[in-house]
Parts: structure tokens; sequence; C-alpha cells
């Protein structure tokens, strides 16, 4: 045998010489140290050999599972925490049977699940997308694994970006958590005084230094009363003590808020590896947060901008009443390209938009904005339908090939009770007849707005009074489970079932029926509605003549004007009428080479309007004393309740209005 043989003979002797030593020898009088992180990780505690078999710790179930065999009633997030359960610990004299070798056992298992605890549950944290989101994840991977109850504090007004935040510090409370998961609820809204406190001193600096503290710490004494009192019924003994621990939430720059965990009288007190594990929880909690807030921001301005975009209200006018209705969407919080309009036009008539701008975001609500104006500005010059979704596809090519929109153009004249549309790659308006029955309106769909290159085309149809019209975006007839074409034959048939149970409905409660089409939470898409109620224009009180560009038409006009007041009652209102119209037509016949339009519309007010084929506004200025004239608008402007000039695309109409003495409108259209 050589001499390496010879050396591997004695170890091996003197390794079972020390293994005999050591079964029979006491334990050494020294104190076990906690073993390491990899420890922690690598070791398997090994069972006295008298116990019965323990299962070992398994990796914890997936978020949102519950296992059928967890008799603590945990939320099966994750593995229990020591000190979790429904019971007090085990009598002292049981727990002092227990040796030093199992005690010891101990220590890596409970280090093993804390961070099976924490691994879970910041992967479930950082699963939010938003704020409230965020904060609800930490809810619900702390309870009821970790504590009995949560409250969460966020700064007033939160920080953003990395400027100094305001002070002095102020903690508004956002949401408390009590039980369990699905009792968890958030902090009431729309209260007068929203729960806050100011805090101070030392607690202050904690927070700031990032340090979580137990409740008994004298730096948070004198704010626990008040932290705890929107969970006043939870059963804890007066003074918490270390059954409270609340940790600052810090973000990358600033605190944003606090986060106070509570366990009941029933559980054991937290302990100093637990401190570890809320500031772990809190601060990627707040590090969630953080990331969540220039989101949030963007989506605030969008939403601001795209409130203030919206028309604040609808305008007014004779012969048709206007209803609107807005819906954000469920699906996402950002805002989409969605918007309506009412634009008055001269002759009492209106025109009606509704269009999208494909997409979510704060650029989709500012080419909203730019498309929106751009309407207002064609309808105003009087264009035709086609004519003005033409114009407003140039205008969007010029903003960018990739903003695209669909867009619904009609104009409705209450006089001539007649309806115009046309349409860009829309869904269909649906018309309700004053009978109660439905109709999905047959318009040519033309390409979307920004494509470039395709004609529009204008379809014009009856406008019969009574009925009503509704324009919409697809945000309220499609969703993940419904077709365009399915739901916009879903309006119809509940547009239908609402008039047939209230014969003739309000305009209002047909809106608000059309809102309950789909399910709120089926909805991927912001939703726009406008809907008009033709009333139309009594034939009696409309006055219509075209009259020759010569010297002598001012006369006339003057002549038809009398005849027109006199059949309607309204002679107190003759001398000054008279003189208007003479001015205004005077006026016309100066630049225009085409006959002249003279129409007199009573309906509240008394209305004169005067067209012709000069392109050219009237403006008023100021006369000098040798003038001769000058002051023909003057007079309009001194006499009238207000007057205006509008272009055309064939000329201008020049109008003003009277208010017509009560005693005369309550006589009604044909009073003479």
């Amino acid at each position: 045998m050589d001499a390496n043989a010879n050396a591997n003979t004695s170890a091996s002797a003197k390794a079972n010489t020390s293994a005999n030593t050591d079964a029979t020898a006491p334990p050494p009088p020294t104190r076990k140290q906690p073993p390491s992180l990899d420890q922690e990780r690598s070791r398997t505690p090994q069972q006295p050999d008298d116990a019965p078999p323990r299962t070992p710790p398994s990796h914890p179930p997936p978020p949102g599972s519950r296992r059928s065999d967890d008799v603590s009633g945990g939320s099966g997030e994750g593995p229990t925490l020591p000190g979790r359960g429904a019971t007090r610990p085990a009598p002292t004299a049981e727990r002092a049977a227990d040796g030093p070798r199992d005690q010891a056992e101990r220590v890596p298992e409970a280090q093993t699940d804390r961070l099976r605890f924490l691994e879970t549950a910041t992967q479930r944290i950082a699963r939010g997308v938003d704020l409230d989101e965020t904060l609800r994840e930490l809810r619900q991977a702390a309870i009821p694994a970790f504590a009995d109850a949560m409250l969460v504090h966020l700064r007033h007004p939160l920080p953003t970006g990395e400027g100094q935040a305001a002070e002095p510090l102020v903690l508004r409370l956002h949401s408390v958590a009590q039980g369990a998961e699905d009792t968890a609820t958030a902090a009431p809204r729309g209260t007068a005084e929203p729960i806050q406190l100011t805090v101070t001193g030392r607690f202050v600096e904690s927070l700031l230094a990032r340090q979580p503290l137990f409740g008994d710490a004298p730096e948070a004494a004198p704010a626990v009363a008040e932290l705890l009192e929107p969970v006043g019924s939870m059963p804890t003994p007066h003074s918490p003590g270390r059954r409270l621990i609340i940790a600052p939430l810090y973000g990358r720059h600033h605190l944003m808020g606090t986060v106070a965990l509570l366990r009941g009288a029933d559980r054991l007190a937290f302990t100093g590896d637990d401190l570890l594990v809320a500031s772990q929880l809190a601060t990627h909690a707040a590090f969630g947060v953080d990331e969540t807030m220039p989101y949030g921001h963007e989506a605030s301005v969008a939403d601001a901008l795209q409130l203030t975009m919206l028309p604040s209200s609808l305008p007014e006018t004779t012969g048709v009443r206007l209803a609107s209705r807005y819906l954000w969407s469920a699906g996402t919080t950002q805002v989409g390209g969605d918007w309506y309009d009412a634009i008055p036009l001269p002759g009492n008539r209106v025109a009606l938009v509704v269009g999208d701008v494909m997409g979510h975001s704060i650029t989709s609500a500012a080419i909203m904005g730019q498309l929106r104006t751009t309407v207002q500005t064609l309808a105003r010059l009087d264009l035709p339908p086609e004519e003005v979704l033409y114009h407003l596809d140039e205008q969007a090519q010029r903003l960018g090939s990739e903003h695209m929109a669909t867009c619904l153009y009609a104009i409705y004249d209450p006089i001539s009770q007649r309806l115009q549309v046309a349409d860009a790659g829309h869904p269909p308006p649906v018309l309700l007849h004053a009978d109660g029955s439905g109709e999905v309106l047959q318009v040519p769909s033309g390409s979307p707005i920004g494509v470039g290159g395709v004609p529009f085309e204008t379809v014009e149809m009856p406008a019969p009074t009574g009925a009503t019209l509704f324009l919409y975006t697809d945000g309220l007839v499609e969703s993940r489970t419904t077709d365009v074409w399915t739901g916009v034959e879903s309006l119809r048939t509940r547009l239908e079932a609402a008039a047939a149970r209230a014969g003739s409905p309000p305009l209002e409660m047909l809106c608000d029926a059309v809102l309950t089409l789909l399910e709120p939470d089926a909805r991927d898409d912001d939703a726009a509605l406008i809907a008009a109620r033709f009333d139309g224009f009594p034939p009696s009180n409309v006055a219509y003549w075209f009259l020759s560009p010569q010297p002598q038409t001012a006369g006339r006009a003057r002549q038809l004007t009398r005849r027109a007041l006199h059949r309607w009652g309204l002679g107190s209102m003759l001398d000054a009428t008279e003189l208007m119209v003479s001015e205004v037509v005077t006026n016309a016949v100066r630049y225009a080479s085409r006959p002249i339009a003279l129409r007199l519309l009573r309906t509240e007010v008394l209305r004169c309007e005067v067209g012709d084929d000069s392109p050219q506004l009237p403006r008023m200025r100021c006369a000098q004393a040798g003038d001769e004239g000058g002051r023909g608008l003057f007079l309009v402007d001194q006499l009238s309740r207000r007057w205006g000039a509008t272009m055309l695309s064939t000329g201008k109409v020049v109008w003003f209005e009277q208010q017509i003495p009560e005693e005369y409108r309550q006589k009604g259209p044909d009073a003479a």
C-alpha cells in the first residue's frame, strides 16, 4: 500500500471517530447565527427522528388562485407567513418542549417563507398600470397573508417630477382594506372634507429617511390615532403597539405617502423581520406609483383637452331640439378622439356633426380639436356637406397621413323640412319616425378623412316633423362581443322599444335609453351621441321674396315687409323694421349682380335676412358730418337686438333680429 492510500485510510478513521464523538456530546453553549441569504435558499432543515413527517414548503400558487387545503383562511397568493392564523400561539408549556435544534430549524424556514412571499407580492404589485391599480395589487397581496387591515395615505398634492414637493407634509386617505380581499374598499369619495392629516416633527424625519416604524415607536405616537381612525372597528388593543407597521411610500425622488399595516388581536404581533417585509412591499408599491405618475399626468391632460374641445352646450335653434351624450371608454384610461357638434346656419338651419379620430392618446384629442375647428369654419361658409368633407380631408392630410378619422355631416332645414347628409366612413344615422318606427338611413359611405383622393356624396331626404335623428360614433354600437352592423340594428330596435313604451318619448329619455345599449365593461372605445328632434317651421311664419337689384327695390322691400307684419299682427314693430330693411336692401342693391333674396321669419323673435351674390361683407364705420352714406349699419346696430353677416359659397347673407313683444308672442303663430 502506498503513502496516498495510508493517508486516505487515516483520514477516514479520523472522520468516523469525530462523528461518534459528536453524537454523544452535548451541543456547544455558543449562540447560533442566522444563516446567510444563500444558505436560506439552499438549506433544507431537518426534523427530529420522533417528529411526525412534515410537508416541505412548496412554491406559492399563482396569483389569484386559492388552495383547497388552505385552512388558515389565506388568500392563496403566497405562503403563509409566521404569525398568520385564526388562533393565538401555542401555550408556553408546549413551546418550551421544543428543543434548541427545533427552534434553529424554524429560522431558515421562516426566512424562506418570507422571501417567497416577497417574490410573489412584488411580482403582483408590478402588474399595476396606474396608481389605483398598483395600490389595489398591494392591498390584495398583503391581506390576509401579512396583515388584517391596511390604510393607504397619499401626499396631497401628490408630487411629480424632480421638483421640490409641497410643504408641510399633508397626507390624505386614499383607501382602506379590512378583512378578506373581496371586502377591500376604497376611501369614501365626494365628501366635502376628505380625511387628511398634517404630519410634523420626528415622524416626518423618519418617513423622509425611508424608515418603517412600529406603532409603539415614539416618533409615530402623535399620528397613530389619526391614521387608524377609519378602522376604529378593528379588534385591536387600545394601543396597537407592534401589531401596527407604518411604512413610507418613497419613490425615486419624493415621499408619495404611507401604508399602515395592522394585525388583529387574534394574531401574533409583527417582528423585526416583518418590519423589513413591510418596507419592501411599500418600496415596490412606491416605485410603481412613481412610474404611473407621468402616464396619469398625460391622461389628465388629455381629459382636460378633450373636455375643453367638446361643446359645453348645444345651441337653441328654432325648428329643432337637440340633446347629446358622451361616454368614456371602460377598457382604457386614455381618451379618444370622438366629438360631436351642432352649428347654426343662415335661414334657421343647423349643421349636425359627429366624428371619431382613430386612436387613444393626447395626440388623438389634439387632432380632434383641429378637425372640429375646421368643420366649424367650413360650416359657416354654408358649403354643401360633400364640400365640407372634401376640405376636411385636405386638412387632415396636411396634419399627416397617419391621422385618419371618420365623420358624418348633416344639414337640417326646418323651413323646407329637408335633410342633407354626407358620410366619410362613419356608421349610418338612425331616424326614429313620429309613429315609433326606426330606420337606418342609407347614406353612401365614403373613405375616412385623411385617405385623400376619394369623392364624397350628399344625399337629400325628407325630414318629417316629429322625427328624431341620431348621430353617434362606433363606440356606442361596437364592442368586443358585438360588430358594428349588429350594434346599429340593436340601436334601432332599442329606440323602437323606447318609443313603444312611452308613445312620444322626450328627447332626453331616448338618449338615456341609448346609453344602456352596451354593457359598461364591454366598451373598448369612447362613445359620442347627438340627437335632433325635428319640430319644423310653420309655413305661415315665413315670408320669402326675390327682388331684382334696381334702384326702386328698396321701396318694394318696404312695401312687402309692411304687408307681412300686418298679417302677423306686429304693426307696432313696423317703423323700425321698414327702416332697417330699407338700409340693408339698399346696400345689397349697390353690390349685387343677381336677384336679391329677402326673407322674414317669425318665431320668438322677428328675423330678417337679405342675401346677395357679392362676397364683400359690410362693415360698420364712423361717418363724418359731411358724408352722405355710412350710417345704415349704425342704424341697424342701434335698432336691432343683434345683427350679423355670414359669407356663403355663393355670396353673403346680412341679417338682424328684433324682440317681439310678449303680448304678440302669446297669441300664437297665426295671430294677425
